[in-house]
């Protein structure tokens, strides 16, 4: 997720062992969100889970934002809220709803890792950017590619084929979000700060939606409760600390596309953990997606330059 207030100053001299291995713990706690939703289910609702884990995270960032946080405003409380509610709480009820449907975890990352395609298509009508060819063509390869992936394992899964929507309705409110910064961008802001906000902010819409389920205490089970922890430390600091720890350490362009391994480490990992099925077609569809991405991503880099 896009979190206004990063400082991208660079790290100069990082040893080369350095740097992989920090891509790589990116890579790993980056698809641990996935495989953290999909481990916690049976054992709590799933917006159980995205409230305690919202909370949690807020809670913990809090003596942070006391001590160190910058004054703010109303609005720009307000509108770190709004991202929140479009860049977290959309973003992670459409993935993680989807997953509780039994939609395969690794086809889920795959098309949450779509922004790019989906920040290109919708700045057509919310910036008035029009797309370029090569945008086109991106787009199209990275849809047909989720297509062929989606269309294998509807017969391999029980999941309703309406539930296979939810994850591209948490990419599009993430890319609104993206979009949203890039029309008007807010006052710069420590990275623990902007995050705390959205945390609560994101809470505020579980709790709603959980209390009207019943529940909004936690589960005491081991299974639910290690699923928060595993949630807030490995996929939202964890996650989140070394996506922008890379950033200081190596370009824009290298870490994108190390994300792009995310999808078939969270296949891998989910056939490996929970006997989730694979095939050649979600192999196939899984190529073909990340060839549309890598090309919307390229072409976009060159206009912008």
């Amino acid at each position: 997720m896009a979190i206004a207030g990063l400082q991208s100053t660079k790290l100069r001299h990082v040893p080369l062992v350095v740097m992989i291995l920090l891509e790589a713990a990116l890579l790993i706690c980056w698809s641990a969100g996935f495989v953290g939703v999909r481990f916690a289910l049976g054992h709590g609702s799933i917006f159980l889970l995205l409230f305690w884990r919202s909370l949690a995270s807020a809670v913990l960032l809090l003596p942070l934002v006391a001590i160190m946080g910058r004054k703010l405003s109303w609005r720009d409380v307000l509108y770190q809220a709004v991202l929140g509610a479009l860049g977290m709480a959309g973003y992670l009820a459409g993935f993680a709803s989807a997953i509780g449907y039994g939609v395969p975890t690794g086809l889920v990352a795959l098309v949450a890792d779509m922004l790019p395609l989906a920040v290109a298509l919708l700045s057509w009508p919310v910036l008035g950017q029009g797309l370029s060819a090569k945008q086109w063509s991106g787009s199209f390869l990275g849809l047909t590619g989720v297509l062929i992936a989606s269309g294998w394992s509807v017969h391999a899964t029980e999941a309703p084929v309406w539930s296979y929507a939810l994850p591209l309705l948490g990419t599009v409110s993430l890319a609104l979000a993206t979009l949203l910064q890039k029309r008007k961008p807010s006052t710069p802001m420590p990275l623990f700060q902007s995050l705390c906000i959205q945390c609560f902010s994101a809470s505020i819409i579980f709790a709603a939606i959980t209390l009207y389920q019943g529940r909004l205490l936690p589960v005491l089970d081991a299974h639910f409760i290690g699923g928060v922890f595993w949630l807030v430390f490995v996929a939202t600091f964890g996650g989140y600390g070394l996506y922008y720890l890379a950033l200081r350490t190596s370009s824009a362009t290298r870490v994108t596309t190390i994300l792009y391994l995310s999808p078939p480490l969270t296949m891998i990992w989910a056939w490996l953990v929970f006997d989730e099925p694979l095939s050649w077609g979600m192999a196939v569809g899984l190529v073909v997606s990340l060839l549309g991405v890598v090309v919307v991503a390229k072409s976009t880099q060159a206009i912008r330059a």
